[in-house]
């Protein structure tokens, strides 16, 4: 039995990735959508929009649960499925993940991939790290001319472009017919689905404005730069070792990079600190000389929403809500993972064998004391 009937009612809260994504999923389904976001369609309230948008499971195994490199691991084979469905193109590539490191931090070098080998023998689906030095790291990077003598390549993982992907979802949506409410901020409380007049179903993606529903979810501040430097022709997302963090490098088409890394426990959506911002722009120098003569296009900050455990979760309310959220700093990697568990609890009247296999936490209203929120 489907917790959905053939061309039910649909209102989506939150406009951001992953109810963009599960909006043009339910409308291919034949379902009638109305999505609501509390901003406009550039996605200006939404941590999609400042983002890097890297797929790379084993990076981000470093630093997360087996079940989140399992999502994924999903979502890299899933991607490309999605952007097929889209009317507009969207950067997409999947040439692998390059680490480098500097001499004096060949130590935390060493720990960091200690650490990403022993998740891989956790998931040995996962693919071996390769060690270049030389002529390896140069055929690998040519852009790098020597400044290195040495690098790990991470073969298989990906990227794409955040913002032609939102945009691409919008124009989308908008050709399949879904209405689309800009500025239009909604409360759960607004809507009392499968009663007269009402929606059939009401799916809650809003992130961080589900807070007055969700109280456990937190924001994890995250500050990047966008650059312009056409002196620059990295071929594939770079992770410098930096003793505090690694720093990331993603190229994009002509010659637009975002550098970022920074995370701090913080609610603070202000600008960026310049002692952030030195060290974001210090270390992409180091990696190329070319970033000094790059053009600052953007200094952007954002909270992504996160829950206790860091790892995302869905909640079945009743009567006929669901709520999506706790993406965290994953939310490109995973959101195909998440998307087809959702899409499968729909199917399966609340069941999900995908989200056992990625570990995500389904809640139901009678668990935890949810109507305490």
């Amino acid at each position: 039995m489907s917790l959905l009937e053939a061309s039910s009612r649909v209102a989506i809260l939150g406009g951001g990735l992953m109810g963009r994504l599960l909006a043009l999923a339910l409308a291919r389904r034949g379902h009638a959508i109305d999505l609501y976001d509390a901003q406009g369609p550039a996605g200006e309230g939404a941590a999609a929009r400042v983002a890097a948008a890297m797929l790379a499971p084993l990076a981000e195994s470093a630093i997360t649960e087996p079940g989140v490199v399992r999502m994924g691991q999903h979502g890299l084979k899933r991607w490309p499925e999605l952007l097929a469905q889209l009317d507009a193109p969207v950067f997409h590539q999947q040439n692998g993940t390059l680490i480098l490191w500097h001499r004096q931090d060949q130590g935390d070098a060493q720990r960091f991939f200690g650490v990403l080998e022993k998740n891989r023998r956790i998931n040995p689906s996962l693919p071996a790290m390769q060690s270049l030095a030389g002529a390896e790291l140069q055929a690998c990077e040519p852009a790098l001319q020597s400044r290195f003598t040495q690098g790990v390549y991470l073969p298989g993982e990906g990227q794409l472009d955040n913002r032609q992907l939102l945009a691409a979802l919008v124009s989308t949506l908008e050709h399949m017919g879904v209405k689309l409410h800009w500025n239009s901020p909604r409360e759960l409380c607004d809507f009392a689905p499968g009663t007269a007049g009402q929606p059939d179903f009401v799916f809650d993606c809003r992130g961080l404005g589900a807070r007055t529903q969700w109280r456990q979810l937190r924001g994890i501040r995250g500050e990047v730069v966008r650059v312009h430097a056409p002196e620059v022709t990295l071929q594939r997302p770079t992770r410098l070792i930096h003793p505090r963090y690694p720093i990331y490098i993603a190229p994009k088409e002509d010659h637009l990079f975002v550098i970022g890394a920074t995370e701090i426990e913080s609610d603070d959506m202000s600008p960026a600190s310049v002692r952030s911002t030195l060290e974001l722009l210090s270390a992409a120098y180091t990696v190329h000389p070319g970033f000094a003569e790059a053009r600052i296009v953007e200094i952007a900050t954002q909270c992504r929403p996160t829950l206790p455990d860091n790892l995302p979760a869905v909640r079945l309310l009743a009567p006929r809500v669901m709520e999506v959220n706790g993406l965290y700093r994953h939310g490109f990697m995973i959101s195909p993972a998440m998307l087809d568990v959702v899409l499968e609890l729909i199917d399966e009247d609340g069941d999900s064998a995908l989200a056992r296999e990625f570990d995500v936490a389904v809640h139901r209203e009678s668990e935890h004391a949810l109507a305490a929120h």
